[in-house]
């Protein structure tokens, strides 16, 4: 089981970058030598297939579950069977969104010039709007071509990051309802950390993220 907390002590419900790393860590470290594991959050137990290079995780491939669009399951306060491309009004300007829930909610907007954006200003507005009773992370995202997207993430709790398994998850999902991308294709997501690998299935979503060891040390409580 994991449990994990964001910056402003909030706990989180699934991280799939998270999960990647605790599969690589616990393979790594002779802890759970195989290649398939369950990991249980506070959305469910995931599955994670581990593909080993040299005795080492190479990568990891979670399946995520699949992707709720009802808005009551998201949550968002917007009527209809889902949200897709749906016109609002944050802090007195004018968004086309997506939501989606990946466990936790997510909501995406397509646009271009990422670099230009202040996520400093706009992630907190779409976080705490009442469109979103529980909060929301918020994607926003180029297309560059039916297989490749690029994308800025706004985390509930914890601001804007380097990198979102479930955002990435969240962002493919919307991209294809939206018509950018195909379903049962490996779709790459561009962030800020690196890449990711999802899969949209008409059963659940795949992500594939590559770990890495950044460092080790000793925390004292």
């Amino acid at each position: 089981r994991m449990e994990m907390f964001n910056v402003d002590g909030s706990e989180s419900k699934i991280s799939g970058n998270a999960l990647v790393c605790i599969g690589a860590y616990l393979y790594d470290h002779k802890i759970a030598v195989k290649d398939e594991i369950c990991i249980e959050t506070l959305s469910g137990i995931k599955k994670l297939k581990l593909y080993v290079q040299n005795d080492r995780v190479n990568s990891v491939c979670v399946d995520m579950g699949p992707a709720r669009l009802k808005p009551e399951e998201i949550p968002v306060r917007l009527p209809g069977e889902v949200i897709i491309n749906k016109p609002v009004t944050i802090a007195g300007r004018d968004y086309r969104i997506t939501c989606v829930s990946m466990g936790n909610p997510h909501c995406v907007l397509f646009t271009e010039g990422l670099e230009n954006i202040d996520l400093n200003e706009i992630g907190p507005a779409f976080e705490y709007a009442d469109l979103f009773p529980e909060r929301v992370n918020l994607e926003f995202v180029t297309v560059i071509d039916p297989n490749t997207i690029k994308m800025r993430v706004w985390e509930r709790g914890n601001g804007e990051t380097l990198s979102a398994g479930t955002s990435a998850c969240a962002a493919v999902v919307a991209a294809v309802l939206n018509g950018y991308c195909n379903k049962n294709q490996h779709i790459v997501v561009k962030l800020k950390g690196g890449s990711l690998i999802v899969k949209y299935t008409e059963d659940t979503v795949f992500m594939t993220g590559k770990p890495e060891m950044v460092f080790t040390g000793t925390v004292g409580i």
